[in-house]
C-alpha cells in the first residue's frame, strides 16, 4: 500500500471516530436537559432535526426552539445509541445508529421506554464535523410498567 492510500485510510478512520464522538456529544446534550446553547454548536447553520410525529427543526433558531419544547416535555433521559454504521465521503457523511433509552415525560410523571433508528447526513465545515440532517425515526414507545410486551407497542409518533 502506497503512503498516499495509506493517509486516506487513516484520515477515514479518523473521520469515523470524530463522527462517533459528535454522536456521543449529541446524546449528553440530549440528557443535559435538551440543552439549547449546546445543541446549536453541533449542528451546520442551516442543519435540519427531524423525527416524525415528534418535531422538526431547520437552522439553530428552530433548532433551539425545539429543544425548549423538548426541556419542557422531558424531565428525564438516557439516550443510548449503538451499532453505528458510518460512511465518510470526503467532506459528507451518512451514519444509521440505534436508540434505546429509559424517558420521564413531565405530563403525569409517566415514564417510558422509547426506541428508535437514527439516519444521519454529517457536514465537516471548517474541519470540525457538524450534523446536516438528523433523523430520528421511532420504532416503538412502551410504557415502563407493563414494557413492550404487555400492551402492543406504539409507534413514536403516536
Amino acid at each position: 500500500m502506497d503512503e498516499t492510500a495509506l493517509q486516506r485510510r487513516i484520515t477515514a478512520l479518523e473521520d469515523i471516530e470524530a463522527i462517533k464522538r459528535l454522536k456521543a456529544e449529541y446524546c449528553d446534550i440530549c440528557d443535559d436537559n435538551h440543552n439549547q446553547d449546546r445543541i446549536v454548536g453541533i449542528f451546520a447553520e442551516d442543519g435540519i432535526w427531524e423525527g416524525k410525529g415528534v418535531g422538526l427543526a431547520r437552522g439553530h433558531a428552530e433548532l433551539r426552539k425545539l429543544f425548549k419544547s423538548f426541556e419542557e416535555r422531558i424531565s428525564f433521559s438516557q439516550h443510548n445509541v449503538f451499532n453505528p454504521r458510518i460512511k465518510v465521503d470526503g467532506d459528507r457523511a451518512h451514519g444509521i445508529w440505534y436508540f434505546l433509552g429509559p424517558f420521564t415525560f413531565r405530563k403525569g410523571n409517566r415514564a417510558v421506554w422509547l426506541a428508535a433508528r437514527y439516519e444521519d447526513d454529517y457536514v465537516k465545515v471548517n474541519g470540525v464535523w457538524k450534523f446536516q440532517h438528523l433523523r430520528a425515526i421511532g420504532r416503538m414507545t412502551a410504557p415502563y410498567e407493563s414494557g413492550w410486551a404487555g400492551d402492543r407497542p406504539k409507534l413514536f409518533s403516536e
